[in-house]
């Protein structure tokens, strides 16, 4: 087990309840805030994955189980205003990462597979993988999420600000008084960091996976003012630039001579410089070579393309900041994977997509239905039943986003308070590490220690929202 001293741990739960309690202005009625930091306090330190009775069980609530069922459709609060809040207080976090004044964002899309047959959003889902154990289709909910990215000691968090389910619910966000999110799923993606960029106040480097590196998202980036580090497909061609002779008849070209990238790498090898880079977490030997050139049929935007070569492999990166330097682009990109690991983080120490929000006025799902057949739900009309939905829908968003505040609040803790030097002891872990904590090992922490830290400091808004719905005759000191 994992173990502060007293004041360490008296400025721990201080800290979570100035966080939690920044949102207050988000919400119309104190009851409902109240709400909020139970959920977020019980996700934060529950054992299991079955949704919201695992908040209830872990924090011993009294509570009637659809009052909190409740709190998730509730209209005292807006999601877009608690994300906006969120990020304000992620950005005054002294361990995010800056490059040239700028924070580094992460962002991807995630599958998530679910079964309920009145659930909106859920949908048949195509997903590619080399794991011959996970089905070619699956039916679920797509989810488009952005991070930032903070680091202490050699540990590198995804911090996750905002999660929007981008694929599916057209129809149904089109139901409103202003329609939004009808874009793809690649624009939705790039729209969402320009609005989290926006909410944090300061201009961004958004690291993407290779499958965002289109057109419109390359233009709808351009618009929203944030640059792109991607990586490119072996078969991309770029054009050198146009030379236009003053006086010739006709339009001015608007591109060059044609370039395959994937040839560079043999009739440029002797071009390619070598450095050492420090490349998930450890030093490699990286061959690269950086060129600009235009690219995008129609578009012809001018990128910067790296062609880099490390322990046998080739990979061909993009920029849209003509001002990075190569082996600054290299490092952000070998960065890109931290989202990956907090979806996996999600998904095993918080259990972010343990949710069912359903609507007994939602079509039932057809699974054998063709792609060209209409839409079921198009056949509702009636206002009640379409507000209805709009609220589950809603309610299954402002879930995984509790979620998102819960973990986010896990690795700030890690990053702002373990200190090896403080540790009396440790919780097991198969791989010793000297750096700040894991979220995991932060959770079981708080799991084992928050009930004894809440009984010394009663006045905290945490401790009285929680108290007020205990049962009765739970014991604090002997939890």
């Amino acid at each position: 087990m994992l173990s502060f001293s007293a004041e360490k741990h008296q400025k721990m739960l201080k800290f979570i309840d100035e966080v939690l309690g920044k949102f207050r202005s988000c919400f119309s009625r104190e009851r409902t805030f109240g709400w909020f930091l139970i959920i977020v306090i019980g996700i934060m330190i529950r054992s299991d994955h079955l949704g919201v009775t695992s908040v209830m069980r872990d924090l011993w609530l009294s509570c009637d189980y659809m009052t909190l069922m409740g709190f998730f459709r509730s209209t005292a609060w807006g999601l877009d205003t608690l994300m906006r809040q969120w990020c304000i207080t992620v950005s005054h976090n002294d361990h995010l990462e800056i490059v040239d004044g700028r924070n580094i964002f992460l962002g991807d899309g995630m599958k998530q597979p679910k079964e309920g047959r009145k659930m909106p959003g859920v949908k048949k889902l195509h997903q590619e993988s080399e794991n011959s154990g996970k089905p070619t289709y699956i039916f679920g909910n797509m989810f488009g999420s952005i991070g930032v990215l903070a680091s202490s000691r050699g540990k590198n968090f995804c911090i996750p600000l905002a999660m929007q389910i981008q694929d599916g619910v057209k129809t149904i966000l089109g139901w409103g008084k202003e329609p939004e999110r009808q874009g793809s799923h690649v624009e939705e993606m790039i729209q969402l960091a320009i609005t989290t960029k926006n909410n944090m106040g300061k201009d961004g480097i958004l690291l993407l996976d290779r499958y965002f590196l289109t057109k419109k998202a390359l233009e709808k980036a351009t618009e929203g003012e944030i640059h792109i580090v991607t990586m490119a497909k072996r078969g991309s061609v770029g054009y050198e630039e146009p030379v236009n002779v003053i006086g010739a008849r006709g339009r001015p070209r608007k591109k060059g001579k044609s370039v395959k990238l994937s040839l560079l790498f043999e009739t440029h090898g002797h071009l390619f410089q070598e450095k050492e880079i420090e490349m998930y977490g450890k030093l490699t030997a990286v061959q690269y070579y950086c060129i600009d050139l235009l690219w995008g049929t129609t578009l012809y935007q001018k990128l910067r393309f790296v062609l880099s070569c490390y322990e046998g492999r080739q990979s061909i990166l993009v920029s849209t900041d003509l001002t990075l330097n190569p082996v600054t682009i290299i490092q952000l990109y070998s960065k890109r994977f931290n989202i990956e690991t907090m979806f996996r983080e999600l998904h095993q120490v918080v259990y972010a997509f343990s949710y069912r929000f359903w609507s007994k006025f939602m079509p039932k799902l057809k699974r054998t239905q063709k792609k060209n057949d209409p839409d079921p739900i198009d056949s509702i009309t009636e206002k009640k039943e379409r507000e209805r939905i709009r609220l589950a829908l809603r309610a299954t968003e402002m879930y995984v986003f509790c979620c998102c505040v819960a973990m986010g609040l896990l690795q700030m803790i890690s990053l702002r308070f373990s200190n090896t030097a403080e540790m009396e002891k440790r919780r097991y872990q198969r791989t010793y590490t000297t750096g700040p904590w894991s979220e995991s090992a932060v959770a079981d922490y708080l799991r084992k220690n928050i009930f004894r830290f809440m009984t010394k400091h009663p006045n905290l808004a945490i401790t009285r929202f929680i108290n007020r719905h205990q049962i009765d005759d739970f014991e604090l000191d002997s939890a």
